[in-house]
């Protein structure tokens, strides 16, 4: 099968970047008829990266609908900071526009983890889940903030220390998603990274696909056993060999699968 190229240009007029629930969220629908799967992407990342699994999808005859999660794409960043908890209730009035019958949630990443918020708080949206690496889980303890760090935040704070010397730390110290992060959307990544999913997880009773890149090095394979420990309802994981964390790109052909088996379960 040949795949189209993310970057590639809407050809079906079927194709339409629309708002959607309170009309500040965006994204894209592929496919005619009411919407069954919904695609929510990871961080600093966009709809897009299901365009092609979505085409093809289309094709078959399952409509879908692929958002920019606040901050990301077309969507503006939302108003205030906070984590894949409150994405799920940002994102809750768009899902309750599109969802004619329970909708396929396919995240990956931080759009997994917002999933598993959405399966747990409003299960009646959701008729299964298809998760891509999310990190739901804190599989090693938080990396200890710097001495120097803390330091420069603290007289920062006092007033002690200038903006642009606080911002030389934040570059100098922070991760690279930290580092290139602005505005709210780096409280929104604090938030994200110091939240764990074990509640939520334990209140999912739709099916659930874990679906790993086996090469993952920012979300271990790991969380993913872990996980399916603390579910309710079946679960079925997938190991896709020599694929890292972008799942979406790296392996359509998987994911394709995985949606439609999620489909039908």
């Amino acid at each position: 099968m040949t795949w189209p190229k993310a970057s590639e240009g809407l050809t079906n007029l079927s194709e339409v970047l629309r708002s959607y629930g309170d009309a500040n969220l965006f994204g894209e629908s592929y496919g005619e008829g009411p919407a069954r799967v919904v695609w929510l992407h990871g961080w600093a990342r966009r709809g897009e990266d299901f365009r092609s699994v979505a085409r093809e999808l289309a094709q078959r005859g399952v409509a879908s609908v692929a958002l920019d999660l606040p901050g990301f794409g077309a969507t503006p960043p939302p108003r205030e900071a906070g984590g894949a908890r409150h994405y799920a209730e940002l994102i809750l009035p768009a899902l309750q526009e599109i969802a004619e019958e329970p909708l396929v949630l396919v995240g990956h990443s931080f759009g997994g983890s917002v999933s598993t918020v959405v399966a747990s708080t409003n299960p009646e949206l959701v008729r299964s889940l298809v998760l891509l690496a999310p990190p739901l889980l804190q599989v090693t303890p938080p990396a200890r903030v710097p001495r120097k760090y803390r330091m420069v935040r603290w007289f920062h704070a006092k007033g002690w220390v200038s903006d642009a010397r606080m911002e030389s730390a934040r570059q100098r110290y922070g991760s690279s998603d930290y580092r290139l992060a602005r505005g709210v959307m780096r409280d929104v990544l604090v938030n994200s990274v110091n939240e764990s999913y074990e509640a939520e997880l334990a209140r999912i009773y739709v099916p659930v696909v874990f679906l790993w890149g086996e090469n993952d090095l920012e979300v271990p394979v790991e969380v993913a056993r872990r996980a399916a420990g603390l579910l309710l309802g079946k679960h079925v994981e997938h190991v896709v060999s020599g694929v890292g964390h972008l799942v979406p790109l790296e392996a359509p052909e998987a994911l394709l699968s995985a949606v439609e088996g999620a489909l039908h379960s």
